[in-house]
């Protein structure tokens, strides 16, 4: 099976549980503007200083969404695909 659709079914099926997961919680919008500003920030800081470790990640549209949707996690997932 090709790894990129793989790769594309979790993102999806990911998404959707980063977005029940809000949905459920008790002050769902600041729940997700908290998770997507952490999200990017944590990208941001990466992307900056990420040289320092050996870590080099972009802002690119895939990734400004993502680390927008899903946070952290996301941003985790990312060094831990690129360390692979």
């Amino acid at each position: 099976m090709n790894t990129i659709l793989i790769f594309r079914c979790i993102c999806i099926a990911v998404v959707i549980a980063m977005l029940i997961y809000y949905t459920k919680r008790k002050n769902n919008i600041l729940s997700a503007l908290t998770g997507s500003i952490t999200g990017f920030l944590a990208l941001t800081l990466i992307n900056r200083y990420g040289a320092l470790f050996d870590i080099n990640l972009h802002l690119n549209a895939f990734n400004t969404i993502g680390s927008a949707l899903l946070g952290i996690p996301f941003v985790l997932c990312l060094i831990i695909l690129k360390q692979i």
